[in-house]
């Protein structure tokens, strides 16, 4: 099935650099978008192989290497509860 729609162009900006991210052309990812909202009704989960696994993993750690790195105070509780009294 062939199905034209039009969307804004920060919307297809988006959708664009999501799926070179994946490694697929946008046509191929929206097709997968609109294939994951079609079966989302069904209550049993969509089960993944293992390398779709790991792609996935990969996208998480793309850009971990820009996750400052902070000290353990940081992660004191007086720290978290600054802002309160």
């Amino acid at each position: 099935m062939t199905i034209t729609i039009n969307i804004k162009p920060e919307v297809e900006a988006e959708l664009a650099r999501q799926a070179e991210v994946r490694g697929m052309d946008v046509p191929a990812y929206a097709a997968t978008l609109l294939e994951d909202a079609a079966q989302s009704t069904h209550a049993e989960p969509k089960s993944r192989t293992l390398e779709e696994f790991e792609k996935t993993l990969d996208r998480i750690a793309q850009f971990s290497n820009k996750i400052p790195i902070l000290p353990d105070e940081a992660f004191s509780r007086e720290s978290l509860y600054q802002d309160h009294d």
